[in-house]
């Protein structure tokens, strides 16, 4: 579906924001999906719940970090890219210049480009923006607490 964003460089400030949105999604689902396998609920049944309930999103439907339950997830192809972390990155980064050009307050967007800015910097840059969860879970297998 194309929609007119508006004048010259509006499609590319709108491809910012929804991808900045797209990334923060993706680290909420790994952190979610995580937390309930931690707490012993299967990972298809909080598909099930979540995906009817009000935590339900685009990227949950398409790309849910975890193999088996989204036919389409990168997850089913040990996460070779559909959306290389890297480009998420990059698209991150572009979000926070604009934010900062625009005195715009992004602080999940800051917390988002500083994950992704671990994971690619680690073993991730070449892997789906979705492996973001390895990261999450590496954290979580670590003993670091939330605010880490």
């Amino acid at each position: 579906k194309s929609v007119l964003a508006g004048g010259p460089g509006a499609g590319q400030a709108a491809k910012a924001c929804n991808n900045m949105l797209l990334g923060i999604s993706m680290i909420g689902l790994s952190e979610a999906f995580t937390l309930g396998e931690r707490l012993g609920i299967e990972p298809e049944t909080l598909f099930a719940i979540t995906s009817a309930a009000s935590g339900c999103s685009w990227a949950m439907l398409h790309h849910l970090p975890i193999p088996g339950i989204v036919e389409t997830s990168a997850a089913n192809r040990e996460f070779r890219p559909g959306f290389a972390a890297a480009m998420m990155l990059k698209d991150l980064s572009l979000a926070q210049e604009a934010a900062t050009g625009t005195g715009t307050a992004t602080p999940l967007g800051a917390l988002a480009q500083a994950l992704y800015e671990e994971f690619v910097a680690g073993v991730g840059g070449d892997l789906d923006y979705a492996a973001v969860i390895r990261l999450i879970q590496e954290r979580s297998a670590s003993g670091l607490t939330p605010s880490d």
